[in-house]
Parts: structure tokens; C-alpha cells; sequence
């Protein structure tokens, strides 16, 4: 569930790195250009920690039938 929210992540900060890059101007002075270079590093870290969440999150493991016999299974009993 989570890869979901890192993919969508990713993807709207495409969108806005598509939309957004050709109205900002890096080389201008002042503080136009102190925020367009602070906005294109922002979306850089934005990228590279959603990569990194979706390459390093914990795989999941699979129980196969003869180990989950092996362990004891509570299982919840519910009375209504």
C-alpha cells in the first residue's frame, strides 16, 4: 500500500516539475532565482526519497503452508 503512495508521489511531482520548470528561471537575480533553484532542489529531494522508500522497503514474506503449520496459530474467537 505504501509503494502506491511513493508512486503517486512520484508522479505528481512530475507533474510539477512539468508544469512548473519552464516558468521558473534559475539564472535571474535576486530572490526569483534564489527560489527557482531552492524549488528545483526541493523536488530533487522530494524525488530521491521516494525512490529510495520504494528500493529499500522490506519485502514481504510469504508463509508457505508447512511452516505456518509448524507455528502455533492463535486465531481470535469472537462471540457475538
Amino acid at each position: 500500500m505504501k509503494k502506491n503512495r511513493y508512486l503517486f508521489c512520484l508522479l505528481a511531482t512530475g507533474v510539477m516539475l512539468y508544469y512548473g520548470v519552464p516558468e521558473l528561471s534559475a539564472y535571474n537575480a535576486g530572490t526569483a532565482g534564489i527560489y527557482s533553484v531552492a524549488w528545483l532542489v526541493l523536488a530533487v529531494f522530494v524525488i530521491a526519497g521516494n525512490l529510495s522508500a520504494i528500493m529499500y522497503a522490506p519485502k514481504k514474506r510469504r508463509v508457505t503452508e508447512a511452516k505456518l503449520s509448524k507455528k502455533q496459530v492463535r486465531r481470535k474467537v469472537r462471540a457475538y
